[in-house]
């Protein structure tokens, strides 16, 4: 079947997820054209050859915060600039591929494309979680404003599609039709790795941060850490902290044999490490209502610790009193690899097929 497959670029986590379906699809015998944008379009282009760049919505990010006037000023001038390209790729796409099916990772111009043309559609991602199921007080306590505002811009992101696919390592209950939950999509090579109880922590922070640093070295553990000194070639030690460059490989080694991590929110990382039973203190990106959610999903679930933010000295030393038993419920989580909804995404191909 000819299939057009949308990558929103705003994270990795809809580029390496999208990765694992593409190749499920094209191994299949599909024929795949991929519309991707910002970051996702260069990853994917490595992989795939019928990669096509087309502007989509970023995020502009200084110090653990989303600076809202910044990005609204910087989508606002590229948009302009990219409306036009985007109207150019359809036409290639109608001429060239005449696809009969769309599969979107929260992504909108394949979705228009879809509804434009009638065709079916599918959408796979981790954010409708937040519009389509109900989730509890506990959860959005605080951030009520946040995930009334992220709930609208979810809604209208991708409305009317035939199905909704939710990855997700929580199940709070579906509200809404055509709406299916499914474990996180995970990549081979973290389905490969040899999975070993070990000393370290895998710490994965973007940019700087003293305050983290400082709290990491009182722990007196050896920290293996990628992204805080952005740009590095060789490994940097001080004392029990080591400065890692990054390696996908070298990473997931960590991350496998890792005693905990300690990064974001982001939902790709998370999946991981609740696949791989390592316990994790989460620190949400200031102003971002998915992360708030996972990382208290995270800690509601019993595999890990959320917190705001690391100014409190006592926060991590509580982390790792809790580690052990983190890990002990982690030990009851089962996920049978991606089984589960590349048998679905193939039951709706065939459905649409015929």
């Amino acid at each position: 079947m000819k299939i057009l497959y949308g990558v929103v670029g705003e994270g990795m986590g809809h580029a390496m997820r999208s990765r694992v379906v593409l190749e499920h699809l094209i191994a299949s015998g599909h024929t795949v054209e991929i519309m991707a944008s910002g970051r996702a379009t260069e990853f994917l282009a490595k992989r795939f050859a019928d990669v096509n760049p087309i502007h989509g919505f970023h995020m502009i990010l200084e110090e653990n915060r989303i600076r809202l006037g910044k990005t609204a000023w910087s989508n606002v001038v590229n948009g302009a600039l990219g409306v036009p390209k985007n109207i150019a790729a359809y036409f290639d796409v109608i001429e060239e591929h005449r696809p009969e099916l769309v599969i979107s990772d929260f992504e909108s111009w394949t979705h228009l494309y879809a509804k434009t043309h009638g065709l079916p559609i599918l959408s796979i991602d981790n954010m409708q979680i937040i519009h389509r199921c109900e989730l509890p007080d506990d959860i959005v306590d605080g951030h009520r404003v946040a995930f009334q505002l992220t709930k609208a811009f979810i809604k209208s992101k991708l409305p009317f599609c035939d199905e909704y696919f939710i990855t997700s390592f929580f199940r709070p209950p579906v509200r809404k039709p055509r709406t299916r939950l499914f474990p996180p999509i995970l990549r081979p090579e973290i389905l490969a790795a040899t999975r070993q109880d070990g000393a370290h922590l895998l710490v994965y922070q973007s940019g700087p941060n003293e305050a983290l640093q400082a709290a990491l070295a009182r722990t007196g553990l050896e920290c293996r850490i990628y992204g805080m000194r952005p740009g590095i070639t060789a490994e940097l030690t001080e004392g029990t902290l080591r400065f890692l460059p990054f390696s996908e490989p070298g990473f997931i080694a960590d991350l496998a044999t890792c005693r905990a991590v300690i990064a974001g929110a982001g939902f790709t990382l998370m999946g991981e490490a609740v696949y791989l039973k390592k316990p994790m203190l989460a620190v949400p990106l200031a102003g971002q209502f998915e992360q708030q959610l996972n990382a208290r999903y995270l800690e509601r679930e019993g595999f890990g610790m959320f917190a705001e933010d690391l100014d409190d000295a006592s926060i991590l030393p509580r982390f790792l009193e809790r580690a052990d038993d983190c890990a002990r419920t982690l030990a009851g989580y089962r996920q049978d690899g991606n089984r589960e909804i590349f048998a679905a995404v193939d039951a709706f191909i065939a459905t649409h097929a015929t």
